[in-house]
């Protein structure tokens, strides 16, 4: 059967992580023949077949059809999917893993032996294909299991290699990352408006300061406290913002705030 499939993607777990990659892959011109999706639920296999014009197939038959398994459950429930699908998986078949804090070595003792997998800490910026990527291989894979994983995220957003022992880092700076920036951007709105703006102004003037902020981040290629004290006048208006941030300590609670965000990951593979 996997012969007749080759070069074919399963997409095995499809949350929201799993739908914006295979969404993303469509958007980019490749052939909705080269997917499958596996459900367990008929009614989610129908929603994403009339969507997309994606074949659906159960669980092990996805699996089994497939030279490359996307894993897109929570971490809970990848024990559970892994059960499931091991009898059919091959040496040399790559599994990527999108599920925070579960290591290639756990997903390993669930497999055959000589399945290539790769582990994944994406984030939601990919729905408007502004994704950041961090992947790390398993112990069987080669260059080019790394380079169809790459291929495959690369099409929503950016994709970074890196050791694996960095992803739980990773993971508290850009796969949660996003929580963080939308939570400044919600306390900046909500500012505006106790300022007197009306919501809707207060909302563009926040969005696109954001917008612009990133957007000079990365064009530039300065640091940003370069780009920061740029902005800051000696005793101008936003010295004094900034003085207020630093004495109620914004910059420590950032830190212990991603360090908790980093040991919960660490847990999550503990638990697991």
């Amino acid at each position: 059967m996997a012969g007749d499939q080759a070069g074919k993607t399963a997409f095995i777990g499809v949350g929201v992580m799993g739908e914006t990659i295979l969404a993303g892959l469509l958007r980019s011109g490749r052939p909705v023949g080269d997917f499958i999706v596996g459900v367990r639920r008929q009614e989610r296999g129908d929603e994403l077949a009339t969507k997309y014009g994606v074949t659906v197939l159960p669980n092990l038959d996805a699996a089994a059809s497939a030279d490359t398994v996307v894993l897109g459950m929570k971490p809970q429930d990848l024990a559970g999917a892994l059960q499931e699908i091991a009898p059919v998986l091959r040496p040399g078949q790559l599994l990527v893993s999108l599920a925070a804090g579960i290591t290639t070595a756990f997903i390993e003792t669930h497999v055959p032996g000589g399945v290539a997998v790769v582990r994944v800490m994406p984030n939601t910026p990919a729905l408007v294909d502004e994704g950041m990527h961090a992947l790390s291989a398993g112990s069987h894979c080669d260059e080019a299991h790394l380079v169809e994983a790459e291929g495959l995220l690369g099409a929503t957003g950016k994709v970074v290699r890196i050791a694996e022992k960095l992803q739980n880092a990773a993971t508290a700076v850009s796969g949660s990352g996003p929580a963080y920036i939308f939570y400044v951007v919600e306390a900046m709105i909500d500012a505006g408006v106790m300022l007197g703006l009306p919501r809707p102004l207060a909302t563009e003037l926040a969005v696109q300061t954001l917008y612009g902020s990133a957007t000079m981040l990365r064009e530039t290629q300065q640091h940003p406290t370069i780009l920061r004290e740029q902005v800051t006048s000696p005793g101008g208006t936003t010295a004094a913002a900034l003085r207020y941030l630093e004495d109620h300590k914004v910059k420590a609670a950032f830190l212990s705030a991603m360090e908790a965000c980093r040991d919960r990951a660490q847990q999550l593979a503990a638990d697991s």
